[in-house]
């Protein structure tokens, strides 16, 4: 079963979103892409599609291929320049060494921004850091230039964003370290000897870091810092965790229409191999900065495709279930039923939200209170609170059956 707002693939493996923007009168979604492949490779391509919000997508032909110098097309932000242009600045990867990337433009061919033509590599990692990673470029105004951060680490276990500067896109010069910690650093939160997909941004005031925490190869969860940022340099004086459980990975910052500061999740785990699909993009989150911490809030377009309410234990199959649920503080559980079998139990209390599905190890997440946000799509699940969002894989959910707590739900389509 494929979700039906959480983006697939129509069949191959997707990775990191990114280079979401809203163009003459759509959004447009780019995305890591393997065709033919159910499982990544560094081959990886840049997917595209279009869409009137942001659930529902139109599939567009692969934006940018390998080829032409480039063994894998990689993840890099989408700018538009001051005459009203636009390019991309990705991350060129070359065998053997893919763990080094260059970053390198391309431009489109035309307005549908299906087709993309390469420019030439713009940066190269500096020699001096004794680097181990180097990749994904995120380029954002700043004063009359321009400011790229590109995620990094080094052989001692320093997770970092390098920053450059350009006054035209096109000329960039290495401007240091713009923020570094330790992988040896674990209070309050670990952040990994890797930072990817190092974003910068200001939210409700407070400038914050969102980052995809990398270690050894593993993949782990999405941090943040809040803090202060100027002339290229980000002092953070809180950090925290975003995600939790081991789906969400490589959040993508951009702005909606509206202008609301807005993250895309890549959710890993949930597949069809015998369809030939591998991972989906979350549900779009609206970010704001409450009481110290980054919270993030399901975007309005789910709320609008609300239709009718649903009674608990009403059928529900083959549809969108949008939920709100007050537990009670003493402890509280919702169970999410597929067929006669418990799919999905989402018990809270002592200051935690665990999530249990049949044959998974459970998955934890601080809850200081509150409302809980659940959004069940087929085989993909997402919770969010202010203390974080926790989702995955699931058994397609086909009834509610609620236990305790104040609990109403909708049906989206």
């Amino acid at each position: 079963m494929r979700p039906q707002v959480h983006f697939t693939a129509e069949s191959g493996w997707i990775n990191d979103p990114h280079g979401l923007t809203f163009h003459d009168g759509a959004y447009h979604l780019f995305h890591q892409y393997v065709p033919g492949s159910t499982e990544w490779a560094p081959h990886c391509h840049w997917g595209h599609a279009v869409g009137r919000d942001l659930l529902t997508w139109e599939r567009r032909p692969v934006a940018i291929a390998p080829g032409d110098g480039d063994d894998g097309i990689w993840t890099g932000s989408l700018v538009r320049d001051d005459a009203g242009g636009v390019r991309i600045l990705y991350t060129s990867v070359v065998q053997p060494d893919i763990g080094i990337g260059r970053v390198r433009v391309a431009v489109p061919a035309d307005g549908s921004w299906d087709t993309w033509t390469k420019g030439d590599v713009l940066v190269e990692a500096p020699g001096d850091l004794d680097l181990i990673a180097y990749r994904d470029p995120f380029v954002m105004r700043d004063g009359e230039g321009w400011r790229m951060f590109v995620g990094a680490a080094d052989r001692a276990g320093t997770a970092m964003a390098l920053t450059y500067t350009s006054g035209d896109l096109t000329r960039w010069t290495y401007d240091g370290v713009a923020a570094s910690r330790s992988t040896d650093e674990r209070s309050p939160v670990w952040m990994g000897a890797l930072w990817e997909c190092p974003q910068f941004f200001e939210v409700d005031g407070r400038w914050v870091m969102v980052s995809s925490i990398w270690d050894d190869d593993v993949l782990h969860h999405a941090g943040y810092a809040l803090g202060s940022y100027a002339d290229g340099r980000f002092e953070a004086d809180t950090w925290g965790r975003l995600s939790f459980g081991d789906s969400y990975y490589a959040p993508s910052f951009f702005r909606d229409r509206e202008g609301r500061p807005c993250l895309m999740f890549w959710m890993r785990g949930v597949r069809d191999d015998d369809a030939g699909w591998s991972s989906c993009l979350s549900i779009p989150h609206v970010l704001s900065v409450v009481d110290g911490r980054l919270v993030a809030t399901p975007h309005p377009d789910l709320g609008a495709r609300r239709r009718r309410e649903i009674e608990g234990g009403e059928t529900v199959v083959d549809t969108v279930v949008d939920m709100e649920w007050e537990p009670h503080r003493e402890g509280d559980r919702l169970v999410l039923m597929s067929g006669d079998l418990e799919s999905v139990v989402v018990a809270v209390g002592d200051g935690v939200v665990r999530l249990d599905r049949p044959g998974r190890k459970s998955a934890l997440m601080p809850w200081s209170g509150g409302a809980l946000r659940v959004v069940a799509d087929g085989p993909a699940l997402e919770i969010s609170s202010r203390d974080g969002v926790l989702g995955g894989p699931v058994e397609p959910v086909d009834r509610m059956l609620q236990v305790a707590g104040g609990l109403r739900a909708w049906q989206v389509g």
